[in-house]
C-alpha cells in the first residue's frame, strides 16, 4: 500500500476527522473516545475533495460514508467515478497490500477449498468488461411517510459504470460446486464501526443461479482504472440488477452454501420487505418478510436540472436513463400534465444485459407557467412505475415511483 493511499485512508475514517475538517476541533479534549464529529454542510466540500467526489454530491453520513449524486449529475451514459454514490456499512480496511491480497472460495457446497491471489485470478481466467447498473435497495427512501429507518436517500443512489474482472462462475467452477449448492455468501475486509475485530460489518449473498450469470464478476477495475478505495479496492463482487449490498466490497472470501446464506444483514428488515402490505409505520413478524432480489423498474430525468426555466414557445430537450433489475425496459414515457396523458419517448437498447438504458425526447409546453415533467418506465413483463410511492415498509426499500422535475415557462 502506497504512502499516498495510506494517508488518504487516514483522512477518511473517523479517527482523523480533524484532517477532513481542515481546522482545529475546539474542546476536542471533551470528546468521548471514538466519537466522530458531525460534518456540517458548509464543510462538505473538504470531505468531498478527500473522497474525490464531485462538489455537488450530497453527504448523508460520514460514519460510515454514505454519499449520493443529485440526479442531474447522473447524465453521463457511463457514470464517472466522481459521481458514483457511496454506500458503506463500516470502515474500509487499512494497510492494503495488493500483492498479498487473496480470495478464498470454500463452503459446505464447494467441492474443494482454493485461495487465489489477484495475479492468479487475472492470469487463470478470461477477463470481461460489462456496463452494470448498481442501485442501493434504499434508493428513494426519503419519500416514505412516515420516515423509514436508514439513510434518507433521494434518487441518486444509482450508477452504471464499466466493471472489469473475471466471471464468478468460472472461478466457482474451477473450485467445484456440489449438487446441493443453494446460495453463495461473501465476506470483506471492512471493519466494524465499533472497532471490534470479531464483529462482521456485512455479509450478504445471492442464490447460486444469480452467482452463475455471465455478468456476475469478480472485479478489480472500473471505467478502466483500479477500483477506488471507497468502492471496494482492490477486489469487489459485482452482481447487477439486485440491491448493491450483494456486490461485496474489499472481497476476501466467498462461501458456497447448501442453504440461504445467514451472514450479517440477511435477517430482520435488512434488505427484506413484508410479504403483504402493512400500514405505514406498522410491523410484521420476521417470518413474513422476503429477501429483496431483482430491483423494480425505474427511471430518471437527468437533463435538464429540476427548476429549469425556458422561454415560451421554445422546445425543451429531455433525456435520462431507465433500468429494471434483471429485466430490460420495454417502454419509456413522459407526462407534462400530472399523469393525465403520457407520450412515448425514444429508448435505446442496453449496452449489455444489466446495463441501464438511455432515453431522450423533445417537448413543447402549451403556454407560460409552472409544469412538472414525470418519467415512467415499463419493464419487459409489462410492469410500469407507479405514479405514487409504493407500499410502505419499515426500512424504506424499493421506492420506484415516477421521477419528477419542475419546469417554468416564461
Amino acid at each position: 500500500m502506497t504512502q499516498k493511499r495510506r494517508n488518504f485512508l487516514k483522512k477518511l475514517i473517523g479517527t482523523s476527522a480533524m484532517s477532513v475538517l481542515g481546522t482545529e476541533i475546539v474542546f476536542s479534549n471533551n470528546m468521548l473516545k471514538g466519537y466522530s464529529p458531525v460534518i456540517l454542510n458548509s464543510l462538505d466540500d473538504n470531505a468531498l475533495e478527500m473522497l474525490k467526489k464531485n462538489k455537488e454530491m450530497t453527504i448523508l453520513s460520514d460514519r460510515p460514508w454514505n454519499v449520493e449524486a443529485p440526479t442531474h449529475l447522473l447524465d453521463d451514459e457511463v457514470t464517472p467515478l466522481d459521481k458514483m454514490f457511496v454506500r458503506n456499512n463500516g470502515n474500509p480496511p487499512e494497510n492494503i497490500d495488493i500483492k498479498s491480497w487473496t480470495l478464498t472460495i470454500e463452503g459446505e457446497s464447494a467441492k474443494t477449498k482454493k485461495t487465489f491471489t489477484l495475479e492468479q485470478l487475472k492470469k487463470q481466467f478470461k477477463q470481461y468488461t460489462y456496463q452494470i447498473q448498481l442501485e442501493c435497495g434504499g434508493n428513494g427512501r426519503s419519500g416514505f411517510v412516515p420516515q423509514a429507518s436508514g439513510n434518507q436517500w433521494s434518487e441518486g443512489a444509482i450508477n452504471c459504470a464499466e466493471w472489469t474482472g473475471v466471471r464468478l462462475k468460472d472461478v466457482l467452477n474451477s473450485v467445484g460446486i456440489k449438487d446441493d449448492a443453494v446460495y453463495i455468501g461473501y465476506f470483506g475486509k471492512d471493519t466494524h464501526l465499533s472497532g471490534d475485530p470479531k464483529k462482521v460489518t456485512i455479509s450478504r449473498g445471492v442464490p447460486i443461479k444469480k452467482a452463475l450469470e455471465d455478468e456476475s464478476l469478480l472485479a478489480w477495475a472500473v471505467n478502466g482504472q483500479e477500483i477506488p478505495l471507497m468502492h471496494g479496492y482492490p477486489l469487489r463482487l459485482i452482481l447487477g440488477g439486485w440491491p448493491a449490498s450483494v456486490s461485496g466490497k474489499w472481497l476476501e472470501k466467498i462461501v458456497v452454501r447448501n442453504k440461504v446464506h445467514d451472514g450479517e444483514k440477511m435477517d430482520g428488515t435488512h434488505y427484506r420487505v413484508p410479504l403483504y402490505p402493512i400500514e405505514p409505520g406498522g410491523k410484521a413478524p420476521d417470518s413474513d418478510y422476503r429477501i429483496i432480489e431483482s430491483m423494480p423498474v425505474k427511471s430518471l430525468i437527468t437533463y435538464p436540472k429540476t427548476g429549469a426555466m425556458i422561454d415560451d414557445g421554445k422546445t425543451l430537450s429531455l433525456r435520462g436513463h431507465a433500468w429494471a433489475g434483471d429485466l430490460e425496459v420495454s417502454q419509456m414515457e413522459i407526462s407534462i400534465d400530472f399523469g393525465a396523458t403520457w407520450q412515448k419517448v425514444s429508448l435505446q437498447k442496453p449496452k449489455n444485459r444489466l446495463a441501464w438504458q438511455h432515453w431522450s425526447t423533445e417537448v413543447k409546453f402549451p403556454r407560460k407557467g409552472y409544469y412538472e415533467v414525470w418519467a415512467k418506465a415499463t419493464d419487459a413483463k409489462g410492469i410500469a412505475q407507479p405514479m405514487v410511492i409504493p407500499a410502505w415498509n419499515p426500512a424504506g426499500y424499493l421506492n420506484n415511483s415516477c421521477h419528477r422535475i419542475a419546469i417554468k415557462v416564461v
